[in-house]
């Protein structure tokens, strides 16, 4: 018994430490990765505040891109499960995307690079879980839900429903969207967002991320409502990056599928313009 005591301490003294490890690695940056601007283009994150903007709002709307008849993404296996995975979440994506009326297809351009980056890193899972349940990854470290939201995004998203100063703010509408109904907070944002059972409020604070980085860019004079590209690299790099301009790039973490190389705006993008899921996700018109 004495021995088991001993070893016991041990094993959770290691758990202490690893977790205090994380926590310090997330607050210094060292879990944030290294990212991409498309076509090396260095213009996205400007810090400079743009001046004398019209008070008409400026589409940003670039061309649409035109997609090959079945994008590389599509040729992987990875896709297949994933597929079928997003089709058994149709309900709870819908209904978050129509709470904030926000686009469903655009969630569901986030949450396939999410999910396929989540599939590469983890091919050991993927082969022995993932594949064989066709089931989405849902994480809970540093990232969280099958959208790797971090805790801080969501505490800055409850944050900006409820500061009428921010430029994130979406009017009392959606005030109270994301209320608690305990006092433990912490507690309860963690267990909505990777709730196994029943993904609505992993899909709703997604929602409600691009509802804010959309009012955000409409207030400063420029709209990105229609460049999925755009809200899929803000999603990535964060509020703290949104600096609304009148040509932006789009970018974010690299996703690597087998050979080939991806930014999280521009794998976004080429879902959204597919004809991938069209039928149960259609584009907006």
């Amino acid at each position: 018994m004495k021995y088991i005591f001993k070893y016991t301490l041990y094993i959770f003294a290691a758990i202490g430490f690893i977790m205090v490890g994380g926590f310090f690695a997330i607050k210094l940056g060292m879990t944030n990765e290294k990212g991409i601007i498309d076509n090396q283009r260095n213009s996205f994150i400007d810090t400079k505040k743009e001046t004398n903007i019209s008070p008409v709002i400026k589409s940003t709307v670039a061309p649409q891109k035109t997609i090959a008849s079945k994008p590389y993404f599509t040729t992987t296996t990875e896709w297949a499960v994933l597929k079928e995975a997003i089709l058994a979440d149709k309900e709870p994506i819908l209904r978050a995307a129509e709470t904030l009326s926000v686009e469903p297809r655009i969630i569901v351009s986030i949450l396939i690079v999410e999910q396929l980056r989540l599939y590469n890193d983890n091919r050991e899972i993927f082969k022995t879980i993932f594949a064989p349940l066709k089931i989405l990854g849902n994480q809970s470290q540093f990232s969280w839900g099958v959208l790797g939201i971090k805790q801080e995004t969501a505490r800055e998203t409850e944050e900006h429903l409820t500061s009428t100063s921010s430029p994130f703010y979406l009017g009392e509408r959606h005030a109270h969207i994301l209320d608690f109904k305990t006092n433990d907070h912490d507690s309860e944002r963690f267990e909505r967002i990777v709730n196994e059972h029943n993904r609505y409020y992993s899909y709703l604070y997604g929602a409600v991320i691009i509802k804010q980085l959309t009012s955000q860019w409409d207030a400063a004079g420029y709209s990105i409502s229609r460049r999925p590209e755009i809200l899929a690299t803000l999603f990535n790099i964060g509020f703290k990056h949104s600096s609304p301009h009148e040509n932006p790039s789009s970018g974010g973490a690299t996703i690597t599928l087998n050979e080939k190389t991806y930014s999280f705006g521009g794998l976004a993008q080429e879902f959204y313009y597919s004809n991938e899921l069209i039928d149960v996700f259609p584009r907006k018109n």
